[in-house]
């Protein structure tokens, strides 16, 4: 028998995003619930930062992996709506994120922002200039600080 008094959250907080793994996807904000259904099954619901996240089958996989190493079964649904927002991203994420050199939208920032300078992650310039719309993923824009010319990734608002 399994311990239903398991903390899920906290469970989950121990896998890490398949594309950026410094942080996990419950800091990321892509786990929207979790319960326990009966005793040695949960249910898991996650959303996709975008609708055509390549990386929701290995989350989803990691999340049965994770489960099974502790004999429960887990049941993962992907909701689409309400639509993933980058204000759902925790401020220790986005602390990681920045110490990692991806920054991080402020929570309620808006897509029209994403051609406003960027503080450079590692020099702290705000003379930085997008260049490209896409970045190393479908969440990232990529950017370069004028001043140290390192690139870095912007993390998209929406």
């Amino acid at each position: 028998m399994v311990n239903s008094k398991l903390n899920l959250i906290e469970f989950l907080s121990e896998i890490p995003d398949p594309e950026i793994p410094v942080i996990n996807i419950v800091e990321l904000g892509i786990v929207r619930g979790a319960k326990f259904i009966v005793e040695d099954e949960v249910e898991i619901i996650i959303t996709p930062t975008y609708s055509a996240c390549p990386a929701m089958y290995n989350i989803e996989e990691d999340i049965i992996m994770k489960f099974m190493e502790l004999g429960i079964k887990a049941n993962v649904i992907t909701k689409i709506s309400p639509v993933w927002t980058t204000d759902w991203i925790t401020d220790v994420a986005r602390e990681k994120l920045r110490a990692f050199g991806i920054v991080p939208p402020d929570k309620g920032d808006h897509e029209a922002s994403l051609n406003k300078p960027k503080k450079c992650p590692r020099c702290n310039s705000e003379n930085t200039k997008q260049i490209s719309r896409f970045g190393s993923t479908l969440c990232k824009a990529s950017y370069q600080c004028n001043d140290c010319l390192e690139p870095f990734d912007y993390f998209k608002c929406h």
